[in-house]
């Protein structure tokens, strides 16, 4: 998918919401435990529910990996699933990679080539080398962790370095990398004050943004601070969709509580 592609889904669909599927066998509704497949059936009953209301799914890898050979299977599946049913979504493969050289381009390989995601997200701190692999891959996307939404981001990523906070020279520099206009970044919707200044280093990018609703970061506020001329914003809720019931009408749940969202998006759009 091109970023002209995804922008003209945000207009059609008046919506920016991405999905996040996080899915952990303890909480998901059991009566799907007993499927063949209940991590693969789980997130296709939640596409099904939820594909015209959103414009992006976000598989976070680490919750299928945990499940082995079978949890890697389930993702295929549900990547493969995306693909062919609903070819119109932006896919990013929550991976959090990186590393140098050939193994980047190994990992780049695995999510944009086998798996087919359209998008990874991946760690600045090893810097360029680490980087540039993911942006040598044309319509793929690399989603760059600049300012996270969780506690521990204070510890390094609002540092002061030479007067300018850490964060702001990720942003800084890896705007300057080969093929930038491939990145995306992460931003914290619990770090909406911030925006401002990020949208004056990188004004067009289109950034990730989670953290609205369970973890008290408000859409409004992120859309008053990081709206770009082409929107330029994916907001991510995971848990408080997928779920929203842990009973065997969770699809109807999951789409209620995406229905709400879309419809906070339409109207701030």
């Amino acid at each position: 998918m091109t970023l002209e592609q995804l922008t003209n889904e945000i207009h059609k669909k008046k919506s920016f919401l991405c999905i996040g599927l996080d899915v952990d066998l303890d909480k998901i509704p059991p009566h799907l435990l007993e499927k063949e497949d209940p991590i693969f059936e789980f997130s296709k009953a939640i596409i099904d529910a939820t594909h015209d209301l959103c414009v992006a799914y976000k598989p976070n890898t680490a919750f299928f990996e945990a499940y082995g050979v079978k949890g890697w299977q389930a993702l295929q599946k549900t990547i493969n699933y995306l693909n062919e049913n609903y070819p119109n979504h932006f896919t990013i493969a929550d991976a959090k990679r990186g590393d140098i050289g050939n193994t980047s381009t190994r990992y780049a390989k695995a999510f944009f080539e086998d798996l087919e995601f359209d998008s990874v997200t991946i760690a600045p701190y090893m810097g360029k080398d680490s980087v540039e692999p993911f942006l040598q891959f044309d319509n793929k996307y690399a989603i760059l962790l600049a300012l996270t939404s969780n506690q521990g981001a204070f510890d390094f990523q609002t540092k002061q370095v030479d007067g300018v906070p850490l964060y702001q020279q990720v942003l800084q520099t890896a705007s300057q990398y080969d093929n930038s206009d491939r990145l995306m970044y992460v931003v914290g919707a619990t770090k909406a004050e911030f925006l401002t200044d990020i949208r004056k280093i990188i004004p067009n990018s289109f950034l990730l943004v989670p953290g609205v609703g369970a973890q008290g970061g408000s859409l409004e506020d992120v859309v008053k601070y990081g709206k770009s001329s082409n929107v330029g914003l994916l907001i991510n809720s995971s848990r408080g969709i997928i779920y929203a019931s842990s009973n065997e009408d969770f699809e109807k749940a999951a789409r209620d509580k995406a229905q709400q969202l879309q419809f906070q998006m339409a109207n701030l759009l």
